[in-house]
């Protein structure tokens, strides 16, 4: 196995990559993984394996695996498509033991309904101690822009999740980390952040935002 590659951002299948990691060996799991809903922005941008689930329940297999005992894994998903991350959930071995609703104040995308929120799973590897200023349910967003990723999320609310999950110190892993977000939230709270990307300009981006803490 190799040793942890604190502070980086590492290219390639994350399945892949967290293979070779030491098992037990995180702290805290933030990720945003593709939604499987093919999503394209009005700019034509697109993410990686949103086409496809094959990639699902492999790549939480490896997260378990990864995770402490007692660890905690906050999970963005896709609304539409929660049957495929529950059962993904389950199989790797997570606890369903909280969600998350963010408020937009915009509306991000408009069909039979307007869609002002984001929501997260909170997903525990056995007996998670609770944390000792439990987070609200609900709680705001910040519009990121989409600049540098085509859903890019916003540093304030992921620093918020880094810091009621985690303490100073612990190692947090986010395995689709676009443009690295949860990454200079981890960073900026004193965790030891691990990310690893698909895309080799999304890894690029990540990785300049790390070092500069830009956000």
């Amino acid at each position: 196995m190799s040793p942890l590659p604190l502070g980086r951002v590492l290219h390639g299948d994350c399945v892949r990559v967290m293979s070779t990691l030491p098992a037990g060996s995180v702290d805290l799991i933030v990720t945003d993984p593709p939604y499987l809903v093919r999503y394209r922005d009005r700019n034509g941008r697109t993410v990686a394996n949103d086409d496809n689930g094959d990639w699902l329940q492999p790549a939480f297999a490896e997260m378990h695996r990864l995770l402490k005992s007692g660890g905690l894994c906050v999970s963005f998903y896709g609304w539409n498509e929660i049957a495929q991350f529950a059962e993904a959930w389950r199989l790797a071995g997570f606890q369903i033991v909280g969600h998350m609703v963010f408020r937009k104040d915009y509306a991000s995308s408009t069909r039979y309904l307007k869609h002002y929120h984001e929501q997260a799973y909170l997903l525990a590897k056995g007996h998670a101690p609770r944390p000792l200023r439990p987070l609200p349910d609900v709680m705001p967003w910040d519009y990121s822009g989409n600049r540098l990723h085509p859903t890019q999320k916003p540093v304030r609310p992921l620093k918020d999740l880094v810091e009621a999950f985690s303490r100073p110190g612990d190692v947090v892993l986010d395995p689709f980390c676009g443009s690295g977000s949860t990454l200079v939230a981890a960073k900026a709270v004193g965790r030891r952040p691990i990310g690893i990307e698909l895309d080799g300009r999304h890894c690029f981006t990540a990785s300049m935002r790390v070092q500069t803490m830009a956000t």
